[in-house]
């Protein structure tokens, strides 16, 4: 499978890869990208996009950010992500992303995890909690979803920022909920 923007970022991408390796860390292809580990433990990947190339560290959240640079992206809770536009700007910021790579190892090393979020710490969407309280059997097969596939729905509604929007998705919704899918999920 070919990974889109990857020829796009190919200079980038090496760069960065050689200052990952440049850290003791070991290189494995998963995902279709290059991910960086120690001891087997996930550290950081390379993520080829559109517009940029991004270095992103699996327990971002956890890491020492001096220079305001890390991102968080989408609903994650533990990834956090530089994002690079040129090769010359992984030179300039090689030497500091070389000691968010040791913080990354450290953090890592440590044992320390990330305190996610519980399916209960998100609030249902009022147009969804609607439909929801309206029909059992959609309530009952709701109910029977993993947490990670009812978060699906609750970020998808809630993303809308009208009131008739997230009617509209919820109203989407309910054919994957009763088949037991998540909101991404093609198949079931």
């Amino acid at each position: 499978m070919k990974v889109p923007y990857a020829e796009k970022w190919r200079r980038e991408t090496d760069k960065l890869r050689k200052i990952a390796l440049g850290c003791d860390l070991t290189e494995e292809m998963k995902w279709d990208k290059s991910c960086f580990t120690d001891q087997k433990k996930n550290i950081a990947i390379i993520i080829p996009l559109k517009d940029a190339c991004a270095f992103s560290f699996f327990k971002g959240a956890l890491l020492d950010d001096p220079e305001k640079i890390l991102r968080k992206f989408g609903q994650m809770q533990a990834s956090r992500w530089i994002q690079f536009t040129s090769l010359k700007e992984i030179t300039a910021m090689q030497a500091v992303l070389k000691a968010y790579i040791r913080n990354a190892i450290q953090i890592e090393e440590s044992g320390k995890k990330i305190a996610f979020k519980q399916i209960s710490d998100f609030a249902v969407p009022e147009e969804l909690q609607a439909r929801l309280d309206a029909d059992p059997r959609l309530r009952a097969a709701y109910d029977a979803l993993t947490p990670g596939r009812r978060k699906s729905y609750i970020f998808h509604v809630a993303g809308a920022k009208q009131a008739a929007t997230r009617a509209a998705r919820a109203e989407k919704c309910i054919p994957k909920i009763l088949s037991g899918r998540g909101f991404n999920e093609t198949r079931g």
